[in-house]
């Protein structure tokens, strides 16, 4: 077991920890205020190969391990979440389906724009009736020939309105079942393809989550990923890897909440000594170093695995089931060592636990991470 890291992956997460402090931090408050996207800063993660960074250099990628990705996602994730995640959905739900499973015609027509962050992608799943039970697609994918016609809404999608292409699972032959869902590569601007408003959430709210319409939108035949059939495979394969991506961001921001709680704790005095000294919110602290070491343990592990080609199903599951209960754990935690002043904005730790929840939503909600975590077990 070794536990150090290598030069190269302490320089990339020292790096990202810059970047974050530096890019991020300055006008974090009023995004998340406005609901602005961070599109200037997007930009700057995508010049510093941080959009691609799994893919290999052939397409334009970082060519770097999955463990150098989580200490980014983690490093990002502890200032900002809306920034995060399009690192997150861009490495590990587009980049990484396509250039495991695309043609080769898709990997240098959207690819390679997508990794050297020229191009944001987005990835299209869930529905209005859709959500956890990813077979229960509504969205259809008419087989017209040398085409396909889509129809149909997808509810909640990251990087919704700034996104240029995007990874729609649609139903083919809903006979089939599971056996007939296609995935499809669809541009922004197609004829019939519209974006809905942007949703007013309670965290991430820089991130650009809109609702997508397709009406007639034709989709050429070799716009469709794999083999026919294949699109439910693809979305479950795809997934498995971003849940590590989550893991990574709810580890970020648990630590970056408890980064925070504890340098208040130091500065902040009461009867006479500063509260860290109080047992009350030592233990506190004590608690929150450990729960937090912990998940740290489980993320890098699942990605460890992953670099090692072994199966990582499980691990990547526990990671985020616990990682994204660790993370709303440290921030109400850090809240509550602020007192007063966690409530109010200036502090970060409130914007840091209504991040926060949505690690146990997106990506595969914790109950499903449990269906995911017995049924491994058990087999």
């Amino acid at each position: 077991m070794l536990f150090q890291l290598s030069e190269e992956q302490l320089m990339i997460q020292q790096a990202a920890r810059d970047f974050a402090q530096t890019e991020l931090k300055p006008g974090v408050i009023e995004r998340d205020e406005h609901q602005k996207f961070p599109a200037e800063q997007v930009k700057k993660l995508g010049e510093l190969g941080f959009l691609g960074m799994m893919v290999s250099e052939k397409y334009n990628g970082s060519g770097l391990d999955a463990l150098s990705y989580v200490l980014v996602m983690e490093e990002l994730s502890k200032i900002d979440a809306s920034a995060s995640v399009v690192v997150s959905v861009n490495n590990s739900l587009v980049c990484y389906g396509l250039e495991l499973f695309g043609s080769e015609f898709q990997k240098e027509k959207y690819l390679k724009p997508l990794a050297a962050g020229e191009k944001i992608g987005a990835f299209c799943l869930s529905e209005p009736e859709a959500g956890s039970d990813a077979t229960s697609q509504q969205t259809t994918a008419e087989d017209m020939g040398d085409y396909y016609l889509l129809n149909g809404t997808k509810n909640w999608i990251t990087n919704g309105n700034t996104a240029s292409t995007y990874l729609v699972i649609a139903q083919t032959d809903k006979s089939l079942k599971h056996k007939g869902i296609n995935a499809f590569i669809v541009e922004k601007g197609m004829e019939g393809f519209t974006v809905g408003p942007k949703e007013n959430k309670m965290g991430i709210r820089g991130s650009d989550t809109h609702s997508l319409m397709f009406n007639d939108v034709k989709v050429p035949k070799e716009n469709r990923i794999g083999e026919d059939g294949f699109g439910f495979k693809f979305a479950m394969k795809t997934l498995e890897g971003g849940r590590i991506g989550i893991a990574a961001q709810a580890l970020g921001i648990a630590a970056g909440a408890y980064e925070l709680a504890l340098e208040y704790a130091k500065q902040r005095k009461s009867f006479g000594k500063p509260i860290a000294e109080h047992q009350a919110i030592a233990f506190k602290l004590a608690d929150m170093a450990t729960q937090i070491e912990a998940a740290r343990m489980l993320v890098y592990k699942a990605a460890w695995l992953k670099d090692q080609g072994q199966p990582y199903t499980l691990a990547g599951s526990m990671a985020k089931l616990y990682a994204s209960k660790v993370a709303m754990d440290v921030t109400v935690e850090a809240v509550q060592i602020h007192g007063g002043y966690g409530f109010v904005k200036e502090y970060h730790v409130e914007r840091l636990m209504r991040d926060a929840k949505i690690t146990q939503i997106y990506e595969g909600t914790s109950e499903i991470q449990k269906m995911v975590i017995s049924r491994e077990i058990i087999r």
